[in-house]
């Protein structure tokens, strides 16, 4: 298979599936941790990897990647060729944030079957992939397609923690520090998804792809803080279900890579029914999440994702370099939406297009909040 992204946590897990069901690795990317990088590469021998930036070739074990004839590409343009090269028909992308999109869409041209971690890529270009098959690894979106069934749905229901936050002082949410919005009660994630999880951007995310996978604009989430029931199904004879397994991302990478036997084999622990006695919902407060306001909003008009995702990715890297306080990342993402009302009405058919309105919004976000 392809593997986009492998040194992150979803990469990370996703190689140990594949070593559990005997699946080999044609192809590797990975950004930054390249001294993890060269542990994949000497376990799983690829036949060709990526790295982003050519500055860390000589950090790569070139002697074993010599040795081993292994491939070397680098930079984005590289990492497509990679894909468009390589002969494996299961390409998964765990890649972070925007740069993802051109990937996915590289692997929808091969033909590739699309196992899907990049929120970025339906967020900002969902439309795109409209009619191609795509597999999610995520957590909710695994739960719902987990419990899609042929009888007739009234609605969608995914969960969120809630985040590092939730519990703070509404007075002292907007200073929040950095350090603080990195702590997540639940588990340990990259930096960028744990900080949308304590803003919201992160659950507005898995909506739109949830529109986008399943083709319904019926569609809410709520607050499970022990992170237990990922997604419910809402059906119209009036019963609900409701998908329970313990937060661990082998699940749906299992079943993103062999169905037949992620069905047999068990990866992660039995639950423990008994536990369920203490989840409670509740729901998503816009005075401690107020980018949560915009959930009708980008249902009703889902390229709007684009000037959502590209605001937030300049405010979010703004606050991580302690240049705005957390309450600044919210504000961003509303005054860009409203700025940008007008993609309500653009059709936005080509890459190209989206790139360009993804500049101008990156563009006008870092000026709103003082940083060009």
């Amino acid at each position: 298979m392809i593997l986009l992204g492998s040194t992150g946590s979803i990469g990370t897990n996703a190689l140990k599936v594949a070593t559990a069901f005997g699946l080999p690795i044609e192809s590797l990317s990975a950004g930054k941790n390249i001294a993890l990088f060269n542990e994949q590469i000497r376990r799983h021998r690829p036949k060709k990897i990526c790295i982003l930036d050519s500055e860390d070739l000589p950090k790569l074990d070139m002697p074993f990647i010599k040795a081993h004839d292994i491939e070397v590409f680098c930079t984005e343009s590289g990492l497509l060729e990679m894909i468009e090269s390589s002969q494996s028909t299961l390409a998964i992308n765990a890649l972070v944030g925007y740069a993802g999109l051109a990937p996915s869409l590289k692997i929808k041209q091969c033909g590739k079957k699309l196992a899907l971690a990049n929120k970025e890529s339906l967020v900002s270009a969902g439309w795109l992939f409209a009619g191609y098959p795509i597999t999610p690894i995520d957590s909710e979106h695994f739960g719902l397609w987990y419990l899609h069934t042929s009888r007739k749905i009234h609605k969608l229901y995914i969960t969120a923690s809630g985040g590092a936050l939730r519990d703070m002082p509404l007075a002292d949410l907007p200073s929040a520090t950095p350090a603080q919005a990195l702590k997540h009660p639940n588990w340990s994630m990259g930096q960028k998804i744990t900080i949308d999880s304590a803003t919201m951007v992160n659950k507005l995310f898995e909506v739109l792809e949830a529109y986008w996978l399943f083709g319904l604009s019926s569609i809410d989430a709520f607050i499970e803080e022990h992170s237990a029931i990922h997604a419910l199904v809402e059906f119209v004879d009036g019963s609900i279900t409701a998908h329970i397994s313990h937060a661990d991302m082998q699940l749906p990478i299992a079943y993103a890579l062999d169905e037949q036997q992620a069905k047999c084999v068990r990866l992660i622990p039995r639950f423990d029914i008994a536990t369920l006695t203490s989840l409670r919902f509740s729901p998503i407060d816009v005075r401690r999440y107020p980018v949560w306001e915009l959930k009708p909003t980008l249902l009703a008009y889902p390229k709007l994702g684009i000037v959502l995702n590209a605001s937030n990715e300049v405010a979010l890297r703004a606050f991580l370099d302690s240049h705005i306080c957390f309450g600044d990342i919210s504000a961003c993402i509303l005054q860009s939406m409203r700025h940008f009302e007008s993609v309500k009405t653009h059709t936005l058919t080509h890459l190209q297009d989206i790139k360009r309105l993804d500049s101008e919004v990156r563009a006008f976000s870092a000026s709103w909040l003082g940083l060009s």
